[in-house]
């Protein structure tokens, strides 16, 4: 029975736009199941740049992120036959390295865990980081890179998990229910651990905020 469709949503309200997302990854997900393995292919390449991306602004390192992101896919492959759309295959996949990245991080205690890049370089709309920058005009530049130390400092007075939310939200723009699926936590646990989150580091970059 196909109860990828049934399942995905029970614990989110999927947009028509992810929703036929979910769809057609499921239809390759049962193709790679059936043993068309080059079907695969077409998955890695839709998800390639967004895991690469959640893995980067979570390490700051594009060595260790670009491992990181080949590791994920095939410990996707490797358990794909275990996959039976119970959420959607990406969050199933964001999920996995997001959990991979994490046990990275923990052993390896990283030092620098949040990215301006992907903002600075894209234009994308990170409340946090917009106020944090945006009275700064030609100076930017050099702002920016100042307050990326300040707030790596900041970030590592937080517990990964909280990190974790913080990039997930802010940096990947994911709702809450998304972040719930990938972290395997309640609503409410997200937006809790993300309000901390925000408290802890306004509250260390007060400078950086005045007028």
């Amino acid at each position: 029975m196909n109860i990828g469709a049934q399942t995905i949503g029970k614990t989110l309200v999927a947009s028509p736009d992810r929703q036929m997302e979910a769809d057609s990854d499921w239809q390759l997900v049962q193709r790679v199941q059936s043993g068309e393995v080059t079907a695969f292919d077409r998955l890695v390449l839709k998800y390639r740049e967004r895991v690469l991306g959640v893995i980067y602004n979570m390490t700051s390192n594009r060595e260790d992120a670009a491992d990181l992101a080949q590791d994920t896919f095939i410990k996707a492959f490797q358990s794909i036959n275990r996959f039976q759309g119970q959420s959607s295959f990406f969050t199933w996949l964001y999920r996995i390295a997001v959990n991979s990245t994490l046990t990275h991080l923990r052993k390896n205690r990283l030092r620098s865990f949040f990215s301006f890049e992907k903002i600075h370089d894209e234009g994308q709309n990170a409340e946090l980081i917009s106020k944090l920058t945006d009275k700064h005009g030609a100076d930017r530049e050099l702002y920016v890179k100042e307050l990326q130390t300040k707030l790596n400092e900041a970030l590592q007075k937080l517990s990964i998990k909280h990190r974790t939310v913080v990039t997930l939200f802010e940096i990947d723009n994911l709702s809450h229910e998304e972040i719930a699926e990938i972290m395997e936590c309640s609503v409410g646990t997200v937006r809790s651990r993300l309000h901390y989150a925000k408290q802890l580091l306004q509250a260390e970059l007060q400078a950086y905020t005045r007028a």
